[in-house]
């Protein structure tokens, strides 16, 4: 167990110099799970912290942790840590010729987690596809779709392009729903219904706000139709399919009960 496998610089490394590092290292993600999933909850409890802020405190912890773990594991076995100034430059080199897309991800990582343009549990829009930021990790950032697709997009791609985040200062979202009418339809009657509508969708729907409150708007007149769109603010983005459809299908259950006719543009 302590003979020589291979010389480092002026160290005899051993295969017990080799166990002793990795059960620091070992040791260490241990304490940073229990950090994470013990000890930092309930003081993320105490002060109201938001997903997105606690996920970022637990990658913080975590490579933080590891690597002081790292350090003290080299630092164990007698590596002088000057004497990776060599390696440093080599990966630097690396860097220059083929790792530039990995430094420029990871380094878009460390900017998200600290600037938070997106955190965890956000809901975006990138590419006309919708879903929730589920993780942020050193090089990509994972997406959980609405149809419980996983989309894998590189950290830089938040930086460099347009991402639209439904939930990046204020959760609420507005919702309108297109629609229109025969042209001799009462348009007072139309709004009456949509306006009922809407009231009677908050009541089973406690994402429906109604401060402020839903409206209508008259957008204005085809060759042979009146335009409208019924206009609602939700708390949740998360409900925006949900509530549209309930909607969708009280609209159509309210005009065929008023013998009301909806056309096609």
């Amino acid at each position: 167990m302590f003979a020589k496998i291979f010389k480092f610089g002026k160290v005899d490394i051993t295969l017990f110099l080799i166990i002793v590092a990795v059960l620091i290292i070992s040791l260490a993600s241990r304490l940073s799970k229990i950090s994470t999933n013990v000890l930092l909850p309930g003081i993320y409890n105490r002060y109201h912290l938001d997903k997105g802020t606690r996920y970022t405190f637990d990658r913080v912890v975590h490579y933080s942790i590891m690597i002081i773990a790292i350090i003290i594991s080299l630092t164990t076995v007698g590596i002088n840590l000057s004497a990776l100034t060599m390696f440093a430059g080599i990966i630097s080199v690396g860097i220059g010729f083929g790792l530039q897309n990995i430094a420029s991800n990871f380094i878009s990582g460390v900017i998200i987690l600290f600037e938070r343009p997106i955190k965890v549990g956000d809901r975006v829009l990138i590419d006309d596809i919708i879903g929730d930021v589920e993780k942020i990790n050193m090089r990509a950032t994972i997406i959980k779709t609405v149809n419980n697709e996983h989309i894998i997009v590189p950290n830089s791609y938040f930086l460099g392009e347009k991402v639209v985040n439904r939930s990046f200062s204020d959760p609420r979202l507005r919702i309108s729903i297109p629609f229109t009418v025969d042209i001799g339809t009462d348009a007072e009657k139309v709004r009456e219904s949509l306006m009922e509508i809407a009231r009677e969708e908050s009541l089973v729907s406690p994402a429906v706000l109604l401060d402020p409150e839903p409206f209508v708007n008259f957008v204005g007149f085809g060759a042979n139709n009146l335009q409208f769109e019924l206009s609602i603010m939700i708390s949740d983005p998360n409900q925006l399919a949900i509530i549209k459809s309930n909607i969708n299908f009280r609209i159509n259950k309210q005009f065929y009960e008023n013998k009301l006719e909806m056309v096609s543009k």
